[in-house]
């Protein structure tokens, strides 16, 4: 139930007025359908409501005066959801140590007791872990949590990328949910390197069977951005801020759908447009007649050095005809061994030859051998990366030369 947004001068730590439950939407890109809420807590005093986020934030308070508060704020979120025939997903927030504390001292879980009390399904309740400077051990909280997935309840892990502990949190607890600092979002606004970090969570995410959920959309930029950093669940002021009723699903589906269309239409021009680069550049591969040039010297022994400088000598003759998005060729055989040297272009000295990576090894690369294992007449194109040596986005096209080489040109991604 906490929520450290608001800086409201507090004329007490503690709450003076009513204690009120909100709930802040939580959509589906799939479904583009409000399927959850998160619980917040709320104070209302003299007929204004506010946050309560300074007081679950304030050091100074006692974290019994935490738990007391925070559960009556509990108890009415799972109150809210038992007389409802198609309850939403409650997304109820508890730091670690409030719930080890808990645990020790009665040997049971408030929660649990709660949604057995108001005949609440635990499948429809979702259980954020937010970042705390939990003391106890791992193996301690681990255990709780499975208390809590035992009955049916899911799993989120709050605030990734504020802290350091919480990755050690993922691998232990395999959540359900990864939920996004907000933080994160506003500066891949301004910030390639932070963009890269998003999508990088959203691999992440697939990789311990999570789903990736955004929070802090605040304007269609940022719901954009979700949906390009593989975001499934969304969260933000876009849609609406924390209200003391639960909305119609779809209430927000008209704009999800605008701005999935627009997505859609990105996708397919930028697809389009690559379809063409690669088509140029294999044009530009059957002029060279690089291939013909290695169908002639092709051998089945094991890498010499005659065979890479017969290689690079080939690439050369392909260079003057490249255009100037492309930054790097070089030529590999199916198995994975790179053949020839990496020809890199930089400015002005143009392009430049690195020996170093000639009989390097990418077949432990898992996108790579995508790219080394298809027919001798088919173009491929890898997903944007980010290119070690200049930090540009990048996509690499491969081309098949005969049945054993394929010829690779690393292509600055000018269309994002």
């Amino acid at each position: 139930m906490s929520e450290i947004t608001d800086n409201r001068k507090w004329s007490t730590i503690y709450p003076q007025g009513q204690l009120l439950t909100y709930y802040q939407p939580i959509v589906a890109l799939e479904s583009r359908a409000i399927v959850g809420y998160e619980a917040l807590g709320r104070e209302r005093v003299d007929g204004e409501v506010h946050s309560l986020g300074s007081f679950f934030a304030n050091l100074e308070v006692p974290v019994q005066e935490h738990l007391q508060i925070d559960r009556q704020l509990r108890e009415q979120a799972i109150a809210k959801l038992s007389g409802l025939a198609i309850p939403p997903m409650l997304f109820i927030n508890l730091k670690p140590s409030w719930i080890y504390q808990s645990y020790k001292q009665a040997g049971e879980l408030h929660t649990l007791r709660l949604l057995e009390q108001y005949r609440v399904d635990p499948r429809n309740v979702c259980i954020e872990i937010t970042e705390d400077e939990f003391g106890d051990s791992m193996g301690e909280l681990t255990r709780i949590v499975k208390l809590y997935r035992t009955e049916g309840c899911q799993i989120a892990i709050d605030d990734i990328g504020r802290g350091f502990s919480n990755f050690d949190r993922i691998a232990r607890i395999r959540p359900n949910f990864l939920k996004v600092d907000v933080h994160l979002l506003k500066n891949s606004a301004a910030h390639d390197g932070y963009l890269g970090v998003l999508r990088s969570f959203s691999h992440l995410a697939e990789q311990v069977g999570a789903s990736l959920l955004l929070e802090g959309v605040e304007t269609a930029q940022d719901l954009r951005r979700a949906i390009r950093a593989g975001a499934r669940y969304v969260q933000g002021y876009l849609f609406s801020p924390a209200q003391a009723d639960f909305q119609d699903k779809h209430a927000f589906t008209p704009l999800v759908e605008t701005e999935l269309s627009a997505n859609r239409q990105i996708l397919g021009k930028t697809l389009r447009l690559w379809e063409e680069v690669g088509q140029r550049l294999a044009g530009k591969v059957r002029e060279s007649g690089i291939r013909e040039l290695l169908e002639a010297r092709s051998s089945n022994n094991a890498d010499t050095t005659a065979e890479a400088e017969f290689a690079d000598q080939a690439i050369r003759r392909l260079l003057p005809e490249l255009e100037a998005c492309c930054i790097r060729v070089y030529l590999c055989r199916t198995s994975g061994i790179q053949l020839s040297a990496n020809h890199s272009r930089s400015e002005p000295e143009g392009w430049k030859i690195n020996l170093d990576y000639r009989f390097a090894d990418w077949s432990w690369r898992p996108y790579f051998l995508t790219h080394l294992s298809h027919g001798t007449t088919e173009t491929k194109i890898s997903d944007m990366y980010a290119d070690l040596d200049s930090r540009a986005w990048i996509r690499t096209v491969s081309i098949p030369i005969t049945s054993e080489l394929v010829l690779l040109t690393d292509v600055i991604d000018s269309f994002e």
